[in-house]
């Protein structure tokens, strides 16, 4: 995601003015123009036009990262927050997703990545809350499990 901080300047009449550089553009351009959500593949260039973000997703489309995680995230130190919410397990009728469900924690292991499933809503602010601090803190992604014990899961109706 991308959206530039503007860098602003007191004028005469007491409004703020963004100061003339190519983010400040981009940004001011982006607003007029109603876009809000801005996918991009970091660069040190792009950095004045970054903020933080997260991704979400559902347990298969973790499934097509590990080679972005690997040669992206973590060796450029990206502090990507995944919140991926599980399936593959009680109830399941999708023999795929199960597999994926199996691999995935082997697969952030194997990775060194970070990574805590939520099964309780006592627990998961804190969770939530650290796991960012710590991504921001120490340049590195994690993931947040969303267990269905927590969310209730994907229904099946027969």
């Amino acid at each position: 995601m991308a959206v530039a901080q503007e860098k602003t300047s007191p004028q005469a009449s007491g409004e703020q003015a963004v100061e003339k550089t190519w983010h400040g553009i981009v940004l001011q351009s982006l607003k007029r123009n109603d876009i809000r959500i801005v996918p991009y593949v970091p660069d040190r260039v792009l950095t004045t036009l970054s903020m933080k973000g997260a991704v979400l997703m559902q347990t298969s489309g973790f499934a097509t990262l590990a080679n972005v995680l690997a040669s992206l995230a973590l060796p450029y130190q990206i502090p990507l927050i995944m919140f991926v919410s599980e399936r593959g397990t009680l109830g399941e009728f999708n023999y795929g997703q199960s597999l994926v469900c199996r691999t995935m924690r082997p697969v952030l292991d194997s990775l060194a990545m970070e990574h805590h499933t939520a099964t309780r809503l006592d627990e998961f602010e804190f969770i939530v809350d650290r796991s960012i601090k710590q991504a921001i803190t120490t340049q590195a992604p994690v993931a947040i499990i969303l267990s269905p014990l927590l969310t209730g899961g994907k229904v099946f109706d027969k």
